[in-house]
């Protein structure tokens, strides 16, 4: 009788191992089944709005990307440099990869933002930095209101998006196209990037003025993409080469307390767990990288401990991430400080984190093994319990269970994006932190062209390398590019009484960031009651647009800014170059 029941145990066990088995693999039938549906939803999502003939793009020119149909609540109804790179880059990797319906978009897109370089704005000129302006009107006139700029990561992402296709080109016979009509875009990307690389300026997320991660990660692999470009075009990138292992100086900055720290040089009161840091992680990934930590790559230790940081911080501040525990998927925000929309989760930002472990899973099976240590055990061991530091080749069992752990996680982040997608698929900006109802702007491209985007290296299809195996080398010291600045006087007419002062404050750092409290002050010296001027010698960057306003400050504290509108101007061109401006307070 017990051999009985010992036999009766084992037949129950192996029929409840059976049904476990089924329901992963029922499970695991329906991921696939949505993820097929999804990726051609996302597909139409994203060429629905580019201009002039998507379905939810009228009225925008030909190649410009809407950001969403939404026009109200919130309006991003605007083509944003950034989104816009970004999913074309999703789109020419599709179109390298096979699709070649996609080359006419491409090549509208080209003409729209050769187009777009020229607009002057309020970031400036073409050669005033106006190419960091972060948005246009869908029919690519400048947008004027009130916004955070500039914004510096467009003009590396763009140049990013279209060496991919210039390279293309060259090898299949367009080098004539790539020379004449595509290297002369990129080209002042580039030249914009090598000269404002090391300025503060507007975020991912465009809130903070400052450092960013993802913004020198971008200009990074854009340098060195686009030096390698110039020299197959026999053009000139001028201090391309010289300026890119300094930014991988720079990020270097970034690596603080276990994660990235991705923003800084700017007091924002954040804890800095950013998504921005895995989205740049997989904006830099090289198929042809190992797991290099100087930049970040996907399957670095780095890079592992700054997703589990990330993800672990939006765990417990979520509803919907209850019971989401370490070593299981939690749907991603921005940032866990985040109250646009009150914070939620964003698609895209889940996504990214999807892609990531996808990204890791196809580099360690090219490497050839897993290496553990210290600073990544804490990722792995949410994921296999077991294991310990060390490096695992490829026939180990432990790296056949890390490849099946990392690979069914990145799909338990899926799975959380589906569980919140509606049945016809329509992905807006964010979903709801305690229902996960969809929220913010509808049909928003950068969702749809991320899921793209991820499916792709969940499916074992790689970019094109950028070089990063020749260029990962840090320099033993870092160092800034040579300064150049212009010496601007700020001279305003103001009656003042005794106990009054005068400052000038601007959108600039150089300017302190609007803050009223760090507002520079103007010298009262040459005053006269007949003249009652105030003046200052400020040291700001050449060649630069900015906005300003004087500002009155008594000695009780009260501080009376001049009336509407904000004045404009731009520095003087040429390092150590001079100029004046004349106002009257109002």
């Amino acid at each position: 009788m017990y051999k009985n029941l010992l036999g009766a145990l084992a037949v129950a066990g192996l029929w409840l191992d059976g049904v476990a088995a089924r329901r992963r693999l029922s499970c695991r039938d329906d991921l696939n089944t949505f993820i097929t549906k999804q990726n051609d939803i996302s597909l139409k999502g994203v060429l629905a709005n580019i201009g002039p003939d998507g379905s939810k793009a009228q009225g925008a020119a030909a190649g410009a990307v809407v950001a969403s149909p939404s026009k109200s609540d919130p309006d991003y109804w605007y083509t944003w440099s950034r989104d816009s790179a970004l999913t074309f880059k999703v789109l020419v990797e599709l179109f390298i990869g096979g699709n070649k319906s996609l080359q006419p978009k491409i090549e509208q897109y080209i003409t729209a933002q050769a187009h777009l370089q020229g607009v002057i704005n309020p970031s400036g000129g073409p050669d005033s930095g106006g190419l960091g302006e972060p948005k246009f009107h869908v029919d690519l006139t400048a947008f004027t209101g009130s916004w955070g700029r500039p914004q510096r990561d467009g003009p590396p992402l763009r140049a990013t998006a279209l060496t991919i296709y210039a390279n293309w080109l060259i090898a299949n016979g367009g080098t004539s196209e790539a020379t004449n009509t595509v290297w002369p875009i990129i080209a002042k990307d580039l030249a914009y990037t090598v000269q404002y690389w090391n300025r503060t300026g507007f975020d991912l997320w465009e809130e903070v003025n400052g450092s960013s991660f993802f913004t020198l990660s971008a200009s990074y692999r854009a340098l060195v993409e686009g030096a390698a470009l110039a020299k197959a075009l026999n053009k000139q990138c001028p201090d391309c080469e010289t300026n890119a292992p300094r930014v991988l100086c720079f990020l270097q900055s970034f690596w603080a307390n276990g994660y990235v720290d991705s923003n800084i040089n700017v007091n924002d009161g954040r804890v800095g767990k950013d998504v921005n840091s895995i989205i740049s992680s997989i904006h830099t990934f090289d198929p042809a990288a190992a797991c290099t930590d100087a930049t970040f790559q996907p399957c670095s230790s780095r890079a592992l401990a700054n997703h589990k940081a990330v993800v672990d911080s939006f765990r417990t501040i979520y509803t919907v991430n209850k019971g989401r525990t370490a070593g299981k998927a939690a749907a991603v925000g921005r940032y866990s400080e985040d109250v646009y929309y009150n914070g939620n989760p964003w698609y895209l930002a889940t996504m990214a984190a999807a892609e990531q472990m996808y990204a890791a899973v196809y580099q360690w099976q090219k490497i050839g093994s897993i290496k553990v240590d210290a600073m990544s055990l804490p990722f792995f061991r949410d994921l296999v319990p077991s294991i310990a530091t060390g490096t695992y080749a490829k026939n180990s069992d432990t790296f056949t269970s890390v490849i099946k752990a990392v690979t069914a996680y990145g799909d338990d982040f899926i799975n959380v994006v589906k569980q919140y997608t509606p049945a016809d698929g329509s992905m807006a900006e964010q979903f709801d932190r305690e229902t996960g109802a969809p929220k913010s702007a509808v049909h928003l491209t950068w969702s749809y062209a991320s899921f793209v985007g991820a499916i792709e290296r969940r499916s074992g299809v790689v970019p094109p390398s950028w070089g990063e195996p020749t260029s990962n080398t840090v320099p033993a010291v870092c160092e800034a590019p040579p300064s150049c600045d212009s010496t601007m006087t700020f001279n305003v007419k103001v009656t003042t009484v005794p106990g009054e002062s005068i400052f000038v404050v601007g959108s600039i750092t150089e300017l302190k960031n609007w803050s009223p409290a760090d507002a520079i002050p103007l010298d009262a010296s040459q005053y006269t009651s007949s003249n009652p001027l105030w003046t200052a010698k400020i040291k700001l960057p050449a060649a630069t647009n900015f906005d300003y306003k004087y500002i009155k400050k008594t000695n009780d504290g009260t501080v009376i800014w001049e009336s509407d509108p904000n004045r404009s101007a731009t520095s003087s061109t040429g390092c150590n170059s001079s100029g004046t401006l004349n106002d009257q307070w109002r």
